[in-house]
């Protein structure tokens, strides 16, 4: 018998009856329709899977659904609590970052939990905060849009910054 998980998902009580050892990625994504969160390394490595229990930023491949029972999940689906984009996805479009964009939607989560954190992050700080892997190299524009998003939640209004250049990525 399978038991029944209570959570909550980007604000919305959940339940479901799955295996408890199911990954929380997998609920998400199979159970909930929520594809967000991509599967990359399924060992927590690579972060493609980031989302946030409670405000902080957890790789969901090795999460089992079971240790998140009556706790808040909250997905790239639900970063933006207010209509428009949170500073995060805002950074990541004025800074151009995506190339492919898999690993997109785990690295804005982790830069949002990140800046709820640390409203001003050195380049140390998110070196150790943003451990997630991008197979394209955009670290240089990842950097730059962490610092940007940022700056933009301590402005508290989305605004746009000049557009990444080539020249700014060497």
């Amino acid at each position: 018998m399978r038991p029944v998980i209570r959570l909550t998902v980007n604000g919305t009580a959940i339940e479901t009856m799955v295996p408890a050892d199911m990954p929380l990625l997998w609920v998400l994504r199979d159970e909930l329709g929520l594809t967000g969160a991509k599967y990359g390394c399924g060992i927590g490595q690579c972060g493609a899977c980031t989302v946030h229990i409670d405000g902080r930023a957890v790789r969901s491949c090795v999460v089992p659904v079971s240790t998140v029972a009556d706790r808040s999940v909250t997905t790239i689906e639900g970063l933006s609590a207010i209509p428009g984009l949170h500073p995060a996805q805002r950074a990541w479009i004025d800074e151009q970052v995506p190339q492919c964009g898999y690993c997109q939607p785990g690295m804005i989560m982790a830069t949002a939990a990140l800046i709820s954190e640390n409203p001003d992050p050195t380049d140390a700080d998110i070196d150790r905060a943003v451990t997630n892997i991008c197979r394209c190299g955009t670290y240089p524009r990842i950097r730059r849009a962490i610092h940007l998003a940022a700056r933009l939640s301590a402005d508290g209004q989305p605004q746009s910054a000049s557009p990444a250049t080539e020249e700014n990525d060497r």
